[in-house]
């Protein structure tokens, strides 16, 4: 008869699990390897964006926004609500807030 090896999967890495803050630590690190700087736009980046942005808002279309927030690179999806000039700050449907300087790319739908 041949000898057949089986992983025992996850569970060999089970003990780990019980050392004390092994799992959070774990957890932690990966979120720190995800982190990314921000990306810095060109002023033809600025321009395009000004005019999707504005094409958007008096074409009242959705869009997919996708902006930079504490290291990472993040999504949003709606139409514009409001645009609030004194703050900087565009207020989609979905009334998620985003800063006009974290802007990184705007796709219209």
């Amino acid at each position: 008869m041949l000898n057949v090896y089986r992983d025992r999967g996850i569970i060999k890495w089970a003990a780990f699990d019980a050392l004390n803050g092994f799992n959070s630590m774990l957890k932690e690190m990966r979120r720190r390897l995800g982190k990314v700087d921000k990306p810095i736009l060109s002023v033809d980046d600025f321009e395009t964006l000004n005019r999707q942005l504005q094409e958007a808002l008096l074409d009242n279309l959705e869009i997919e926004i996708t902006y930079y927030e504490n290291g990472y690179s993040k999504t949003g999806f709606g139409k514009i609500k409001k645009l609030d000039y004194n703050n900087k700050m565009i207020i989609l449907t979905t009334l998620e807030k985003i800063s006009a300087y974290d802007i990184l790319l705007i796709d219209l739908v």
